[in-house]
């Protein structure tokens, strides 16, 4: 694996990390520094260990081996209460936008301040509407689920998701399932929203398209290990048969499509 170096500091690290379910070693040694600031996109093909890597991070599943760290604190020894107080610094938008049906928009976004947050009614209202009006959705609190487009539930679910001003915003595949002019405004919607809140992102996705045009820096994932972590355009001409390969087909795809 080969890292750019950057005077970027750190906010969580990967190191040793291995999960095995069964007979199948998802995780063989995972190595990953999550720069402060910076929309980081985490690659790879399908079943190469991207998600699983995802609900370590969040504290979702403990390794079989490793740690991760965030500031000084190693997420996988934590107890429960310990774990639900750092999850605090964690926003996370899950591929479907994990959405409660029988919530409106409004009780969506307000629920983890709700649940976490030592909030009045008055205040929890104005963020709600602070945190609708970053994505773009002013006016819809009293909307359910079901009356939505799947960009606007994206849009909610990111909402609820940087209520409590979280320092890292993780995203599993936001785009997947959505049309190509959505994907641009998802992309789009990802860097400000980072930059308005002044936080770090992790992306989960196989869209290198996308990740060549928002990320600071890109790891790819193939067997359970990080084969590359730098910045999008130097893994073009990475010194990796596999990296390259998988980058440029990614790349290659997206101008056979607008070329149809």
């Amino acid at each position: 694996m080969t890292n750019e170096v950057t005077s970027t500091p750190c906010l969580m690290r990967v190191e040793g990390l291995h999960k095995r379910f069964g007979d199948q070693q998802v995780l063989a040694g995972v190595d990953l520094s999550i720069p402060e600031g910076m929309i980081t996109f985490i690659v790879g093909p399908s079943g190469t260990g991207k998600s699983v890597l995802l609900k370590h991070m969040i504290g979702l599943l403990k390794p079989d081996e490793g740690h991760i760290y965030l500031d000084d604190l190693d997420i996988p020894t934590l107890s429960s209460m310990a774990l639900n107080e750092v999850r605090k610094n964690f926003g996370v938008l899950f591929q479907n936008g994990a959405l409660f049906d029988s919530f409106n928009v409004f009780d969506n976004v307000a629920f983890p301040l709700v649940e976490h947050a030592r909030m009045k009614g008055g205040d929890i209202a104005q963020r709600v509407r602070e945190k609708l009006a970053v994505v773009g959705l002013e006016g819809v609190e009293h909307k359910f689920p079901s009356e939505l487009s799947g960009g606007m539930r994206k849009r909610v679910g990111l909402a609820r998701a940087i209520a409590l001003n979280p320092r890292i915003i993780f995203y599993d595949e936001p785009t997947t399932g959505l049309d190509p002019l959505m994907v641009e405004q998802i992309d789009e919607l990802i860097r400000s929203t980072n930059e308005s809140q002044k936080s770090s992102s992790v992306v989960i996705s196989h869209d290198i398209p996308a990740m060549m045009e928002i990320a600071d820096r890109a790891a790819v994932i193939y067997q359970g290990k990080i084969l590359a972590f730098d910045a999008p355009h130097a893994l073009v001409d990475h010194e990796d048969e596999f990296v390259r390969r998988f980058v440029r087909k990614g790349l290659a795809a997206k101008k056979h499509h607008e070329g149809r």
